[in-house]
């Protein structure tokens, strides 16, 4: 599905933590590990990779929780909904959960990371299925093709 005109609009379930997506995702994801499992209390976390210059948080002041470390996952500091994720020494891009935006209904994740730990009835439509993480190699690849398929354009 496409996804609609930028720039998108988002934020957590109660509302005090807002933001703006102005660039296209470079990668959508499902990732079944079972810290995903956990965070989610799903079978899988959703993500959609934003080049982070194309992603404000224009209202409220999110918080660390979750993973304390290499990855800090930010929520909402009043209903604790999990909004992104900023990866250590990966500047470059925000891991978005999708499912904050206002309209998410265009998501479909691109690739599903983990599957040698997901649920046995864990389905997703994902083109391509790894069962742990890619080696780091293969993202520029997987990302030229998922912006390819989409039709993304940045700006």
């Amino acid at each position: 599905m496409t996804p609609p005109s930028l720039p998108w609009e988002g934020g957590c379930r109660c509302g005090q933590v807002r933001f703006r997506v102005s660039a296209p995702p470079i990668l959508t994801m499902a990732c079944h590990c079972t810290g995903c499992q956990r965070m989610t209390s799903s079978a899988f976390s959703l993500s959609a990779a934003i080049p982070s210059e194309g992603f404000t948080v224009t209202a409220g002041e999110p918080v660390i929780g979750g993973l304390h470390g290499a990855n800090s996952h930010y929520f909402c500091p009043h209903c604790m909904s999990w909004m992104f994720t900023r990866p250590e020494g990966m500047d470059w891009f925000v891991n978005l959960r999708p499912t904050m935006l206002d309209d998410a209904t265009w998501f479909v994740p691109f690739i599903e990371t983990c599957t040698s730990e997901k649920l046995p009835w864990a389905t997703t439509p994902a083109v391509h299925s790894f069962p742990t993480f890619p080696d780091f190699e293969a993202y520029e690849g997987l990302s030229a093709a998922y912006m390819a398929q989409s039709g993304a354009v940045q700006g």
